[in-house]
């Protein structure tokens, strides 16, 4: 009976993602010449609006559609924009800051082709990591905490990653899964140098390893690696995969940090910023998102401001966060309720890959004019309220980023154009957002017929 309920659980999410394809597709072929942000609907010839042909995975990430969501639009009087990130080839908008992680550690040498890159995430990032890496000719390492959904390790696991799941704890823990993911890089480091030692020692047949030479070999193949990202991201992927040595030799580890690494804001300041410009044609008034790692708040609201500082820009913060109280009130919560003193957030939160404790090197570059709070039952039915309105089939986060969309609206009024993030899909939220006994379990079944929920 449960395989029964489950089985059909899972046919209706599989309906429900095809039914928001289609309309996703039948969206942005709308009549709508007059909008900035939708092309012209005349058309010449079927050659001419043929997809361009892409050179690989890494040239298909990016330049993704920008969504007029139909029923907020309509609600609010404003035009309600979401960047449409989960059609990316990985699903979501965290296979930019993948791409831009790995080329900029394979230029600076701090991974080599062939090596594993490691990181501790809640799973896009690593779902993202996982189907990059290979086009890169490297590997995976993720550690994931046990209470994300389970379907998230087992998309990982089927890209081929090397998954660990660990419970999950404050970042100030030794265990914390960040903190694991950055010792297996370093254990993968380690283990690439004792075997290069050995395979030196079996060559020269001496006991007496010149540590010069071994750093000059080492030099020498980083060297090599750094010369596939002279012709650009498409030709450096291409470049990888035939560059590859993939002899029984460790090629060592790379800690990707997407916390800290700035090579997440870099992705989206020089990349998904600069999209959501062409696509207004720099129209926009707002632009709203929630942040976990803070890459793509930071990177997009600093580069939109760049352009036109009167567009503004907010964070839209879940439950548990201490984000909301960095940007309204400057502190994120009292000494007694520091970091490192709590084994997690103060209350749970159904949302995954948003909000946080701490302060990361890419959030402090965001330039933020205010900040909204939102709760989980606002995000459940928003989910539900563009699932049966748009046929937009969002994840948590996505859904989050919807409720600050209309939070915006409501308060800058009608006439105006706000953009917002839909960062990956339902499908990889079935366990718990998308799971009816989860949600009544935790007395957050949808109820609402509309906007309510907002009221």
């Amino acid at each position: 009976m449960v395989a029964a309920t489950a089985a059909a659980g899972a046919a209706a999410a599989a309906a429900a993602a095809a039914v928001s394809l289609l309309a996703c597709y039948l969206l942005l072929h709308r009549d709508g010449a007059k909008l900035p942000w939708v092309g012209p609907t005349t058309r010449t010839s079927r050659s001419s609006y043929r997809r361009t042909r892409r050179k690989g995975l890494v040239e298909a990430i990016g330049n993704t559609p920008l969504i007029r969501i139909n029923s907020l639009s309509d609600a609010t009087g404003c035009e309600i924009l979401g960047k449409a990130e989960f059609l990316n080839p990985g699903g979501s908008v965290k296979d930019r800051v993948a791409v831009k992680i790995i080329e900029e550690a394979l230029e600076s040498g701090d991974l080599l082709c062939g090596g594993t890159v490691t990181e501790g995430s809640a799973g896009s990032t690593a779902i993202s990591l996982a189907t990059v890496a290979p086009a890169y000719g490297c590997k995976c390492h993720v550690v994931i905490p046990d209470d994300a959904a389970i379907e998230k390790s087992q998309i990982i696991e089927a890209l081929g990653a090397t998954v660990e799941r660990v419970r999950p704890v404050s970042i100030t823990h030794r265990d914390h899964f960040v903190n694991i993911a950055r010792r297996r890089a370093l254990e993968a480091n380690k283990s690439a140098a004792v075997q290069r030692e050995s395979r030196y020692k079996e060559t020269n047949g001496s006991a007496h390893v010149n540590t010069r030479i071994m750093q000059s070999k080492i030099t020498a193949t980083k060297g090599e690696s750094n010369k596939a990202l002279a012709n650009g991201s498409a030709n450096s992927e291409i470049q990888y995969n035939r560059k590859c040595d993939h002899d029984s030799d460790s090629k060592g580890g790379f800690f990707a940090d997407q916390f800290e690494n700035m090579a997440n804001y870099r992705a989206h300041y020089e990349w998904t910023g600069p999209e959501i410009w062409q696509q207004t044609k720099g129209t926009l008034h707002a632009f709203v998102a929630a942040a976990g790692t803070g890459g793509t708040i930071a990177g997009v609201s600093r580069y939109l401001k760049e352009k036109n500082t009167n567009i503004k820009c907010f964070l839209m913060d879940p439950p548990g966060s201490g984000l909301f109280n960095k940007v309204t009130r400057g502190v994120m919560y009292t000494k007694e309720e520091a970091e490192g003193k709590r084994l997690k957030n103060p209350f749970d939160t159904i949302t995954e890959g948003i909000g946080i404790n701490r302060v990361t090197k890419n959030f402090m570059m965001a330039e933020l004019d205010g900040a909204y709070r939102g709760a989980d039952r606002e995000a459940v039915e928003m989910s539900r309220f563009l699932l049966k309105n748009d046929g937009l089939f969002v994840g948590s986060s996505s859904a989050m980023n919807c409720v600050g969309a209309v939070r915006v609206a409501q308060d800058l009024g009608p006439g105006h154009t706000i953009v917002t993030i839909l960062c990956d899909s339902g499908m990889r939220h079935l366990s718990k957002f998308f799971n009816d006994e989860y949600l009544a379990n935790h007395g957050l079944t949808p109820t609402a017929t509309g906007l309510e929920f907002l009221d």
